[in-house]
């Protein structure tokens, strides 16, 4: 949504209420509160709740670690969700600038108007600007060399998509127009449900390298893994 870390997820939790819902041409997105954490679905899917986080925030800090520049970094950050990838990012003091896409203009509303208090102060921070649209567009649009750093969570992996038309995100093209817009040292990194083999090939053939991440994850009784991949200009 574009949709975040969690999203391979598959489990249910006890009884929840609905906080509030949007239905676009996309399909229905739910914002629920069960157990007293917040949920947020997309067609009925599980995305990412506030209870485990470790990915949203890992997909930041690991990339900022990647990051050369000193201070005034750029950030683009595909996906809102629920806000963590976007709070990790700006407590890092060099962060510049952190441009936030999202398609779901309701899930944006539903940030600004406090249901979602936890990374409530990220949402007003100055230094972040939103664009309410689908990240393959507004990267399109950007101009070259204008960021140090792309977020890219807007899906569970090219192997478990929410949204069919995120596909193209995995694909050498787009790839390549994430490459005209990276500064010198800039880098990357996409998060997926599962391990994928072509996408690392595909980023390894944009960008000469491609570093995999397996990050293992409890969810309830559950344990799975997600993954990171990360590529440098």
């Amino acid at each position: 949504m574009q949709v975040g870390p969690g999203s391979g997820a598959r489990y249910v939790r006890g009884v929840s209420d609905r906080v509030a819902s949007a239905r676009t041409e996309r399909g229905e997105v739910v914002l629920l509160r069960r157990d007293g954490a917040l949920e947020l679905r997309v067609n009925g899917v599980f995305v990412m709740d506030t209870v485990h986080t470790e990915t949203e925030r890992l997909l930041a800090s690991a990339t900022l670690r990647a990051a050369v520049r000193t201070d005034g970094v750029r950030v683009l950050i595909g996906g809102l969700g629920l806000g963590f990838t976007l709070r990790e990012v700006l407590a890092d003091p060099r962060v510049r600038e952190a441009h936030v896409v999202e398609i779901e203009p309701d899930l944006l509303d539903w940030h600004r108007s406090g249901l979602i208090p936890k990374t409530a102060t990220a949402i007003q921070d100055h230094r972040v600007v939103f664009s309410v649209g689908d990240i393959t567009e507004v990267i399109g649009a950007q101009p070259p060399e204008s960021f140090d750093v792309l977020l890219l969570d807007v899906d569970n992996g090219p192997d478990f998509l929410v949204y069919e038309a995120n596909s193209a995100i995995y694909r050498s093209d787009f790839l390549s127009r994430c490459a005209k817009v990276l500064a010198p040292n800039g880098t990357v990194a996409i998060w997926s449900a599962d391990t994928a083999p072509e996408l690392r090939a595909a980023m390894h053939a944009v960008f000469g390298n491609c570093e995999e991440i397996a990050i293992p994850v409890e969810l309830g009784r559950a344990r799975t893994t997600y993954h990171l991949f990360l590529s440098g200009r």
